[in-house]
């Protein structure tokens, strides 16, 4: 499975759900669509979701979270950012690239009053969960690595300082009052 494939699985499984916001109808559509493929389909799957995950970690989309979010631990970005590609790739995609984009999303803005939080720790297990649908067997241990690439030293602050974030991000702090 190659990322084209990877997304297109992703856009599927949003076209199948009511509320292709919710992520965890989202991980279950998309365990539904891997689930059927070939066992070496599913295990690449799980390359390409990781992959996927590297490429998301900034510290800009770091900043997001936390402010989104009112705070984000290591584990709190992991699952931010299974949120984030459930939302699909354009989303995803504006996001790495634009950071302060999330204001855009409607499901942001509405965040902001209610105090929601983005997470979906579930989008992690999707080709593992898939894998043992479809073979009964845990996904190989070599299945995948990760490659984290470092942190940009630029951003490395206290995202408790409000006059930077509202510097670095503005449209995200000013949505969440910063």
């Amino acid at each position: 499975m190659d990322s084209n494939t990877f997304w297109k699985l992703i856009a599927d499984a949003r076209a199948t759900v009511p509320d292709p916001s919710d992520c965890c109808a989202v991980v279950a559509a998309t365990k539904s669509l891997l689930a059927p493929l070939p066992p070496g389909e599913i295990v690449s799957a799980q390359q390409v979701l990781w992959d996927v995950m590297a490429f998301s970690y900034s510290n800009p989309l770091w900043a997001a979270a936390y402010v989104i979010n009112g705070g984000c631990s290591d584990d709190g970005f992991d699952y931010f950012r299974g949120w984030l590609l459930t939302q699909g790739e354009a989303v995803y995609t504006t996001a790495v690239a634009s950071p302060d984009s999330l204001a855009d999303l409607p499901a942001v803005v509405a965040a902001a009053e209610s105090g929601d939080e983005f997470e979906c720790q579930e989008a992690l297990t999707i080709a593992w969960d898939a894998h043992l649908t479809a073979t009964g067997m845990r996904l190989p241990q070599d299945a995948f690595t990760i490659r984290y690439p470092d942190l940009d030293p630029d951003w490395s602050f206290d995202f408790d300082d409000e006059s930077e974030m509202a510097r670095r991000l503005p449209r995200l702090a000013s949505l969440y009052s910063y």
